[in-house]
Order: C-alpha cells, then sequence, then structure tokens
C-alpha cells in the first residue's frame, strides 16, 4: 500500500514540474492530432503504471493474453513522478511516443481532457458507455469530456475514513459513535490528549511540503473543492472557509502536531503521539504494515461531517486506465482495459496484489471484502469503506490548475497556523490571485 501513500506525496512536489510545465505551458495548443492513430485489434499493446499498480496490471495479462489469442501486452513501470512528465510531454507533442493504454489519476485526468481534448481515444464508440453504472458514484463525470465521450474506465477509487486509536478513545471514555461532525471530535480532543498524551492528528505547519489532503477532504465532505464542476474557482468559497477554520480550531485547541521534516508523520504514529489518522482507504494496509507493534489498537469510522449534520462520505481520489489517442491498436488496448476493470475476478486479483481498491460495484461481493482484519481488532474496516461509498459522492474537477490552486491553497493554510491568519481573508485574496492566474472566474 505504500505506492499510494507515496504517490500523494510525491505529487504535491511534482505538481508544479509535470502538471506546471505540461498543462500551465501548453495551455489549449494541445490538441493530440499531431499523428494519427489506428483501431487495430491485435498485435502487441503497451501499457503505462507505476510500482505495485504495475505489477498488479502484469498480473492480468497471463489470463488476458489466453482469452485474447493474437494480443500481447507489455506493462512498464515508469515510476512515479515520471510518469506523469511522460504522459504530458508526450500529449503535448500530439500523442509521440506515448503508450497505448495510459494509467491516469484523477489529479491529472480532467486536466489532460481539458488542455489535450483530442490526446485520449474515444472509448464511446468502442463500447465503454454500457459501464456507466458498473462504477461507484461519482467517478463517471471525471471520464466523461466536453464532447460527451467516455475517455477513460475507472480503475481505483479511495472513499475517506477516519483511523483512530480505539484504546485511546477508551481510555479517554470517549465513544465514536457519538462523533458525527468535526466539532464532536474538537470538543473530545482534550479529553483524548489528557487521558493519552495524543494529539488528534498532525500537520505541517509551516508548508515545508504541500500537506492539503486534510483540507481538500474537508472540502470534498461539503461536496466542494478548489473548482466547480464548470471550472470555476471556488477557493474562497463558504465550504472553503469551513475547512480551514476547522482546522484553525483544532491548531488553537492544541490538537495537531507539526510533521514538518521528512518521516515526521510516521515517527510520531511509531510512538503513539497521534490519536487519529483521517486517510482514505489505501491505509487499511498500510497501517498495519508499517505499525505491526499496534495490532488491535487501531479501528476505523465514517469521516465526521465538516459541519454538524453535513455529508459524511468523500471520495478523496481516484486512478484510471485510458487509450492514446495515437495508439495503432485502439481496439486491442481497449479490450485490454476492459478485461482488466470490468471483471471482478480479474480486479479482485489485482487489489490483492497491488492493494488497488476496485471502483468496480460488482467487485465488492467478494468475501475479502467483509472479512475481519486482525489489526483492527476483527472489523471488517474493507466493509466500512464499501458502505461509505454506498452513500454516494460528488466528482472533484481538479482541473489544468491543481497545482496553482494547491500552492496557494497551502499558503494560505500556513498563514493561518503559523501567522493566526483569518481563514476567510486568506483564501478570499488566495481565490482572488488564482482567478488572476488562470483567467478563471469565481463561481457565485
Amino acid at each position: 500500500m505504500s505506492h499510494h501513500l507515496s504517490r500523494r506525496q510525491i505529487l504535491h512536489l511534482a505538481s508544479a514540474s509535470a502538471a506546471g510545465f505540461g498543462l500551465a505551458a501548453c495551455g489549449g495548443g494541445g490538441s493530440g492530432a499531431g499523428a494519427s492513430g489506428a483501431d487495430g485489434d491485435s498485435g502487441p499493446i503497451t501499457v503505462w503504471s507505476w510500482t505495485t499498480a504495475a505489477e498488479a496490471l502484469r498480473g492480468v495479462v497471463p489470463s488476458f493474453e489466453r482469452d485474447n489469442p493474437g494480443i500481447e501486452v507489455d506493462v512498464q513501470d515508469l515510476g512515479n513522478p515520471a510518469i506523469w512528465d511522460k504522459i504530458t510531454v508526450g500529449l503535448a507533442s500530439g500523442g509521440k511516443g506515448l503508450a497505448d493504454v495510459l494509467h491516469i489519476g484523477v489529479d491529472y485526468l480532467p486536466g489532460y481532457l481539458e488542455k489535450f481534448p483530442a490526446g485520449l481515444a474515444d472509448l464511446s464508440r468502442l463500447g465503454a458507455d454500457r459501464y456507466k453504472d458498473a462504477f461507484v458514484q461519482g467517478l463517471w463525470p471525471t471520464v466523461t469530456g466536453k464532447d460527451g465521450a467516455v475517455h477513460a474506465m475507472p480503475w481505483e477509487v479511495n472513499p475517506l475514513g477516519l483511523f483512530y486509536r480505539h484504546d485511546y478513545f477508551e481510555k479517554a471514555g470517549v465513544d465514536p459513535a457519538s462523533l458525527g461532525s468535526w466539532d464532536d471530535l474538537i470538543a473530545a480532543g482534550p479529553r483524548i490528549r489528557a487521558a493519552t498524551g495524543a494529539q488528534l492528528l498532525g500537520l505541517d505547519k509551516p508548508g515545508t511540503t504541500q500537506d492539503m489532503d486534510f483540507f481538500q477532504n474537508l472540502m470534498q465532505l461539503q461536496g466542494a473543492f478548489y473548482f466547480d464542476g464548470e471550472g470555476r474557482v471556488t477557493l474562497g468559497s463558504p465550504q472553503a472557509v469551513q475547512a480551514l477554520t476547522v482546522i484553525k480550531r483544532l491548531d488553537d485547541a492544541g490538537l495537531v502536531a507539526d510533521t514538518a521534516g521528512q518521516g515526521t508523520w510516521k515517527r510520531l504514529v511509531g510512538q503513539g503521539k497521534l490519536a487519529t489518522a483521517p486517510y482514505p482507504a489505501w491505509a487499511v494496509e498500510y497501517l498495519a504494515t508499517k505499525f505491526p507493534a499496534q495490532s488491535g489498537k487501531w479501528r476505523v469510522m465514517q469521516p465526521p461531517a465538516a459541519v454538524p449534520g453535513g455529508g459524511r462520505s468523500a471520495i478523496v481520489n481516484s486512478t484510471y486506465l485510458t487509450v492514446s489517442a495515437t495508439s495503432k491498436r485502439r481496439k486491442a488496448a481497449w479490450r485490454f482495459v476492459e478485461y482488466a476493470l470490468t471483471k471482478p475476478a480479474e480486479i479482485n486479483r489485482m487489489f490483492a496484489s497491488g492493494g488497488v481498491f476496485p471502483a468496480l460495484k460488482a467487485a465488492y461481493t467478494d468475501p475479502k471484502f467483509s472479512a475481519p482484519h486482525p489489526f483492527y481488532g476483527g472489523q471488517a474496516v474493507l466493509r466500512s469503506f464499501v458502505d461509505t461509498l454506498g452513500s454516494g459522492a460528488d466528482a472533484t474537477n481538479f482541473t489544468g490548475d491543481y497545482s496553482r490552486a494547491l500552492k496557494l491553497a497551502s499558503d494560505a493554510q500556513s498563514q493561518v497556523l503559523i501567522k493566526g491568519a483569518d481563514p476567510a481573508e486568506v483564501l478570499k485574496a488566495a481565490a482572488e490571485q488564482l482567478a488572476r492566474q488562470t483567467g478563471r472566474k469565481q463561481a457565485g
């Protein structure tokens, strides 16, 4: 599962180079028309992915090649963040040098569709539309371009959860079932700290890394993000102000540990100094693998709402497989994507080997999703995430300007945590600057 943690951390560092260089510098000029593709349905195809996800895809190849004679698949691990540079440069040059199948994160896919609208193949004409209802709610808008066609298929989905130290909550006399919102958790925080010495969560306060996942999660719980579905700036929205206000209240109450410096978060968890970890589904095995001495002490619950009575489900990130428009074997590439992502047996094989939580709803009938997990005291933690997905979630529009929004939001958060700035004021200024930088209108 560590590949997911690295992906989220590295992405923040890579956004300015990969997304910033490729998407911002190329503007809307990348049409993908520099080379032409073809609909070949046999022969060799190449797949680009990274780390354990690439290894998981390799596990599909033997059965796929058996069932699809005449197609040979080469899965290449390009590493992360190197894959983003290669895909971005390839799209910017009209698709030259791209693999047939591309593994793309939600952080980049909307931007690619926006900046290079002809760079990714139209999968609707190959049959992708029939799978619209096969995947969890909230993902399909991301794969649909302005042309109304499907340009990718969902693979991984990461619903948000709140991992918490069951032993700490018990010692402090805090009932997890009573924590419906972050207001409730902030009220319980001093009791937990007094009983255990642990703070609620960790954040990089000075912003030495762009530690914005928690801020984004609080917005996503409210159905909001840096941009709305039309691409308008919402960084100064009431939802964003509420998210940063929750963070300020946590810090003002002394419930936030500073995780500035490489490895600080892992060290604090290992030392038992953090009581909660608001993380998505990939963290299930990450915590179990990295902190075996804490077996039985952790549990998972639905994330508390960002506002009392608000939503408690959010899809915080996801990944997709797509086909390059310039592939000479688009039909063969589509057949591999379809095979890997729409067959429960195949996608669960990948989940078992690479830890990529599947977006395919039919996968959840497998008994593994209801099995007790010993690290979590026998709790069926995967089922808790599946149940969260059943509540539905809004799509997140990262756009091609995510890296700019991320930097401005990070600066705003640091001003609040280090200088005590007012969340509404710093976010208003950040939103105005983001609108100027991108030429986008502000919503509302």
